[in-house]
């Protein structure tokens, strides 16, 4: 059996994750002239960590965690692993991703249905995710308030589980392949 017929059910499934604040994000907005711009913020230095993976075909996978280490990215690489039982994983490098023994010795033992490849370092516009950060803090953030952090967790996460963001992964991935060759 060739090597492309044993490959062609894997999915292609891009990863990363992204710091949500709770606390006003700031951008350059039209205004009157005579008026002074007032934006309230909160102070606040809490975070929600969400990971993400979206499929070549759409499918959409996001967890909300209290931080990004290597426990929280091994457990929503299992999950991923469940929803996609054979994938390409394409991700950045970060260090839990790819220095983390136990991340290594789990993708070791997963390596005939779990490939991963990384990203070139700095390379935010090869990763649809980075334009789904980008979308979902625009929506969720910038002129959004929230009575308490349960709630804005609360509303992250119904946002990621009814957000559907139709972009295109494959034209995310092939600015990487032209970069390089």
């Amino acid at each position: 059996m060739d090597i492309q017929h044993e490959k062609k059910d894997f999915s292609i499934v891009s990863l990363d994750e992204s710091f949500f604040f709770y606390d006003s994000l700031v951008r350059r907005v039209w205004i009157d002239a005579k008026k002074r711009p007032v934006v309230r913020i909160i102070g606040s230095h809490e975070l929600s960590c969400l990971f993400g993976a979206i499929s070549m075909d759409q499918k959409q996978l996001f967890r909300q965690y209290t931080k990004f280490n290597t426990e929280t990215f091994l457990d929503f690489l299992k999950i991923i692993h469940s929803r996609f039982q054979k994938c390409y994983l394409f991700m950045g490098k970060a260090s839990p991703h790819y220095e983390s023994k136990r991340v290594k010795d789990y993708l070791e033992e997963n390596k005939d249905t779990l490939i991963s490849v990384y990203l070139p370092t700095a390379s935010p516009e090869s990763m649809i995710l980075e334009e789904i950060w980008n979308i979902a803090k625009r929506e969720l953030i910038i002129l959004g308030y929230y009575s308490s952090f349960e709630d804005f967790r609360e509303k992250v996460s119904r946002y990621f589980r009814t957000k559907r963001f139709g972009l295109n992964m494959r034209n995310y991935l092939l600015r990487t392949v032209q970069e390089h060759i």
